[in-house]
């Protein structure tokens, strides 16, 4: 085992959103902010910066993590996905079409989030029920539109009538 010292850099290699990619971090600098700023993944948002906001929530090793809260020499090895894994090529997936068919963002700061944590639902249970859909939502905090058409727009997706 490596000791670091003060001012000294870790090297972080992990997949993100399919590709590997390599970086340096102080051991102190947050998952959030080493996504942003050393791999380019902008549409992992820092809101609150205390795992209460969620707008910073990502994929990681297949479970939805709020990347506040994580170091980034936490991500070691990790497989990451972020919001811009969902259109590599520009389309949008089917949660993101229902969003923008149901007006479910406006100025969509939390949307990146609220899209990373209904993937991890979606993953774990194909075809959840209505009940879970607005416990999983009611985990971010959205100030724009409330929360009904976003639970809409989720509910469409996954009853596939979205486009």
């Amino acid at each position: 085992m490596t000791t670091l010292k003060p001012g000294d850099l870790a090297r972080i290699d992990l997949t993100l959103n399919g590709e590997a990619v390599s970086g340096h971090a102080e051991p102190r600098m947050l998952l959030a902010d080493f996504l942003r700023e050393k791999c380019g993944a902008t549409g992992v948002h820092v809101g609150c910066e205390h795992g209460v906001c969620g707008c910073c929530t990502i994929v990681m090793n297949g479970v939805a993590v709020r990347s506040c809260l994580a170091l980034a020499v936490q991500a070691e090895g990790a497989v990451i996905e972020t919001v811009e894994s969902l259109a590599p090529d520009g389309t949008l997936n089917a949660m993101q079409e229902a969003f923008r068919k149901h007006h479910a963002l406006q100025c969509g700061f939390c949307t990146p989030g609220i899209l990373m944590s209904l993937i991890d639902l979606l993953r774990r249970n194909p075809k959840p029920e209505r009940e879970e859909i607005v416990h999983v939502v009611g985990g971010h905090l959205c100030r724009c539109t409330g929360y009904s058409n976003i639970i809409d727009a989720a509910m469409d997706a996954i009853n596939g009538t979205a486009k």
